[in-house]
Order: C-alpha cells, then sequence, then structure tokens
C-alpha cells in the first residue's frame, strides 16, 4: 500500500519486541482507518535471547534449555492480524529523520529504504566481548560460544576484565564449572584473574555486598584486582573479535604487573548500536539523547522515540526498559492519535517516566550463591539465586517474547 503508515521499531531485544507488542495490543486497534497501518520490526537477529544469561550459557549448551534461551522473533508475532505486522531481519544503515526514511541492509547485501510514519530506536549496545551478545546476530554469538568451549577445555588460566555484574557473573561462572565451590585463587584448577579499574567490583552495590562478592568469588578459584587497568594486550585484539578470541596473551597492567593468560575476557563496557544515526541526535557518549520523562527525541521531530541501552533516558538495565515500554507506549499511542485528528479530550493523557534510582542489582556468583539489593533492600544469597540465578531470567522471557507481559494496558 503506497499509503501504508509506517510505525518502524528497529531493534530485537527487550525494548524493541515489547514496543512491537504493545503497539499491537493497544494501539493500531484504536487508530482511525487501522488497516492503514503497519507495525515493521527490524532486526539484525532473526532470533531474541536473554541476554542477561551469557555468562552461564556460554560455557555450555548443557546449562540452560536452548529452546528457552533463544526465541525465534517471527513466531512471536504471528498472533496478529496479516498485513498488520512485518519482520525485516536486516541491519539499520541510516536513519534520515528529517526525511523520515530508514535505510537497511538484508542478509544477501541488498540497501533498502522505508519510509516511517513513526519511529522507535530500541538497538542495544555492543559487549567489548562477543561472548556477551548478538554482536551482531545469533549465528555470530554461537560461533563465538563453540570457539571459547573449544579452547575452555585446555586453559590453564583465565582472565577477565571488568568490575561490573557480566564480568563478575563471568568469573563466578567459570570459576565453579571448573574450579567447584571449595577451592582457593592459590589452589585453583584453573586460576582466574579479575581486573577491576574501579576501587570495588560491582560499584552499583554498597562495599559490604562488593566485599561479599570477593568472599565468594575466592572460593571459586578467583582473584580480584581492584584499583587496576589492563593497559596493554599483545595481541591487540586478544578477546575481542572472533578471530582473536582464544588467543593467548600477555597483558600489562597499570600496578605494574604482567599477566599471561590462555584466555581473556574483556568484559568492559557497551557501545550503543547507533552509528547509523546523524550525531546531532547524540549525547557525546554515543547514545541517544531522550526526554527523560517522555522518551521522545526530541531535536528529531514528532513521532520519535528511544529506548534500552541505546537511549539515554536512564541506566542500562532490563527492569528500567521495562518499567519504560508502559510509558513510550502510551505516548506514542497518544501522538498518533493526535496525529489522526482526534482532539485533546479522546486521547490518553501523556505519562512521564520516572527512574528508580535506589540500589538494585542482583549478582549470582555461580549455580548456588549471589549478592544483592532491589529498591534499596539488601537480598540474602539464597534468593538472589531463586530470583535470578537458577536460570538468568529464564522464567520471565517467555511472557515478554510472546506479548503476554503486555496484554494488559499500564
Amino acid at each position: 500500500m503506497a499509503s501504508r503508515r509506517n510505525i518502524v521499531i528497529i531493534g530485537g531485544s527487550y525494548g524493541g519486541i515489547s514496543i512491537a507488542h504493545y503497539t499491537m495490543k493497544h494501539t493500531i486497534n484504536a487508530l482511525p482507518d487501522k488497516e492503514s497501518y503497519q507495525v515493521v520490526l527490524i532486526s539484525a537477529s532473526s532470533q531474541v535471547m536473554s541476554r542477561p544469561a551469557c555468562p552461564r550459557a556460554l560455557i555450555s549448551d548443557d546449562m540452560f534449555p536452548q529452546d528457552k534461551l533463544f526465541a525465534d522473533i517471527r513466531s512471536q508475532f504471528s498472533q496478529y492480524p496479516d498485513g498488520s505486522f512485518r519482520f525485516i531481519q536486516a541491519a539499520a544503515e541510516a536513519v534520515d529523520h528529517e526525511a523520515r526514511s530508514v535505510t537497511y541492509t538484508v542478509e544477501a547485501g541488498t540497501r533498502e529504504e522505508l519510509s516511517f510514519h513513526a519511529l522507535v530506536v530500541a538497538t542495544g549496545a555492543s559487549s567489548t566481548s562477543p561472548l556477551m551478545g548478538f554482536n551482531p546476530n545469533e549465528a555470530s554469538l554461537k560461533e563465538s560460544w563453540k570457539k571459547f568451549r573449544n579452547a575452555l577445555s585446555s586453559a590453564k588460566s583465565i582472565v577477565v576484565a571488568g568490575g561490573g555484574p557480566t564480568s563478575i557473573e563471568t568469573a563466578a561462572e567459570l570459576g565453579d564449572y571448573l574450579n567447584g565451590t571449595s577451592s582457593s585463587p592459590q589452589t585453583a584448577k584453573v586460576p582466574i584473574t579479575i581486573i577491576s579499574g574501579t576501587s570495588q567490583i560491582l560499584p552499583s552495590l554498597r562495599p559490604s555486598l562488593a566485599k561479599s562478592a570477593e568472599q565468594y568469588l575466592s572460593k571459586l578459584g578467583v582473584r580480584v584486582l581492584t584499583s587496576t587497568r589492563v593497559m596493554t594486550v599483545s595481541p591487540e585484539n586478544a578477546g575481542r573479535t572472533i578471530t582473536d578470541l582464544t588467543s593467548p596473551s600477555t597483558l600489562t597492567l597499570s600496578n605494574n604487573e604482567t599477566i599471561t593468560t590462555d584466555l581473556y575476557i574483556p568484559a568492559i563496557g557497551t557501545t550503543p548500536n547507533t552509528s547509523f544515526l546523524s550525531p546531532a541526535l547524540l549525547t557525546p557518549s554515543s547514545q541517544i539523547e531522550t526526554n527523560t520523562a517522555t522518551l521522545r527525541v526530541s531535536k528529531a521531530g514528532p513521532l520519535i522515540y528511544a529506548i534500552g541501552d541505546c537511549s539515554s533516558y536512564a541506566r542500562p538495565a532490563v527492569h528500567n526498559i521495562l518499567s519504560a515500554v508502559p510509558v513510550l507506549g502510551n505516548n506514542l499511542k497518544r501522538e498518533l492519535l493526535l496525529a489522526a485528528g482526534k482532539s485533546e479530550g479522546d486521547v490518553p493523557q501523556e505519562k512521564v517516566f520516572k527512574e528508580d534510582k535506589r540500589e538494585s542489582q542482583l549478582v549470582p556468583l555461580g549455580r548456588s550463591k549471589g549478592v544483592g539489593a532491589m529498591m534499596g533492600w539488601r537480598i540474602p544469597s539464597f534468593f538472589v539465586w531463586l530470583i535470578k540465578g537458577r536460570d538468568y531470567w529464564l522464567w520471565t522471557t517467555g511472557g515478554l517474547w510472546s506479548g503476554k507481559q503486555w496484554a494488559k494496558e499500564a
């Protein structure tokens, strides 16, 4: 349909899939001439996964049921009427927010362009290590895991760089798997070293929880170096590309120590997937400059929103995405109805997102322990395991990917 109004969503993970379901369930049917609208989801991957599960999943396919860890995106949207939803497996190449079009490249290498009536960018962020997410798709992730697993069986030492939850969980899972739970850094079968540039690991948690995490890690054969940075790595791309993923490497540290290791995992931060956008829409840290209350990308013009790790609306966290979905969904619906000619009295009131900045982070430490806090309250180790450590949120993702979580309009 030449006159079709496309509601384009770029990104096929927590934010993108959730907004697509929310729009299909609560917005399309409320629009005048609803047949003229189509929700279009563009994602470089044909599948979605619980990305927080990577620290354990990278060890073996036996760690999780693969049909729960990965889900096919197309099948999650087969419930909707024909023609109302379209999935495009492609990498976004450019967005012209003035001409209101998206350019993308499909797997065959063909560049295509699609106009949009509304746009939501939910492209997330890429990890430094190819072991920790779709960089760019599920095929590359599985190839990384296969290569890492082949090298893991003969590894004599491992270094994990970074003091955040991903690096701590990764070191703990490897320690649990390789050394058991009654080891020490001195007696470990495979010594594992964490190198953190911060004065404590897990800097989003109180110091006492960080200290507890160090004690648990020690029993898994993990040594922790804080206030220490990796200055040089040889070979330069060790751990960063599939080609050099398992290359033995030599690290020089800011404390003048030199470490040679069989496996190096740089779990140091992420890079927002925003290179296809105009620099005028980005913050100095390359996130999309987003209104923290409404989720609109104000500089881009009407009906353009952003959510998730690519956006500046809140700190990167799954719970912040899930809290923001009803706000963005409501405000997008409101703006679409107004654009369709509805009056203020006939559209929902604007919702405001407010980030909960209380201490909230759960960090499993192997398959039986963990540290964490929720809404400012310390959570005992057993409950960290019960809530997250059992399966890294797989008990929650089925309803999320299928849209059942968004059945009711918040």
